[in-house]
């Protein structure tokens, strides 16, 4: 009985917490502190070896945070995909992956955020240098999952939906992307290999 005692008190107890921090919620275009996004990437790199396990310790670490640094965690993550939708980050995707669309082109910015800063910003400035992140072992460098783990956090949090609380004024995001055109073309494989030459190399068939 002293077990079930605890377990209760520990259920009202986030209850509690849970309706405090929904009467304070207010809307917010805030992104995280970059510095504490990216030790909280490279800590769930080193708990973890495999997107699952990653998944799984990036929710249950965003829960300790407040609703407003959840939310500051999401519109990071929007910032950065939003920093890497480009033609030739596009090329990258196309050819790790064997093709790449829209939303696959998503799924593989956020595998690309989910791989830390450095991979990051080097794959910022030249997508090519992603040639480091290959592994014969890896099928698709994609994380749809990355791109939720703020949304279920809050959730579990709040009980609430995280995109209720991003105010309008937040515009770096999936429904602002810029218009580009690409300057590649699979029907033309020397386009692709131009802008990727190591990558094309070695996964383009």
């Amino acid at each position: 009985m002293g077990l079930l005692k605890k377990l209760l008190e520990l259920f009202n107890s986030n209850k509690k917490i849970s309706t405090v921090q929904k009467q304070n919620i207010e809307k917010t275009s805030e992104m995280l502190d970059e510095n504490l996004f990216w030790s909280i990437i490279s800590s769930s790199l080193e708990k973890s070896n495999n997107q699952d396990s990653q998944e799984k310790f990036l929710v249950n670490y965003l829960t300790k945070l407040s609703p407003k640094e959840i939310i500051g965690f999401r519109l990071r993550t929007d910032k950065l995909l939003y920093d890497t939708y480009n033609s030739e980050m596009w090329c990258a995707g196309y050819i790790m992956n064997g093709g790449c669309s829209d939303d696959s082109f998503e799924y593989f910015r956020n595998w690309l955020i989910s791989r830390g800063k450095e991979t990051y910003y080097n794959a910022k400035e030249n997508p090519d240098s992603l040639i480091s992140e290959v592994d014969e072992d890896e099928e698709y460098y994609d994380f749809e999952g990355f791109w939720y783990v703020a949304l279920t956090a809050f959730k579990k949090v709040t009980g609430e939906n995280l995109y209720d609380f991003i105010s309008d004024d937040f515009v770096t995001n999936e429904g602002n992307y810029p218009n580009f055109e690409f300057t590649w073309e699979e029907e033309e494989p020397e386009t692709m290999q131009k802008i990727c030459p190591k990558l094309f190399e070695k996964l383009w068939n």
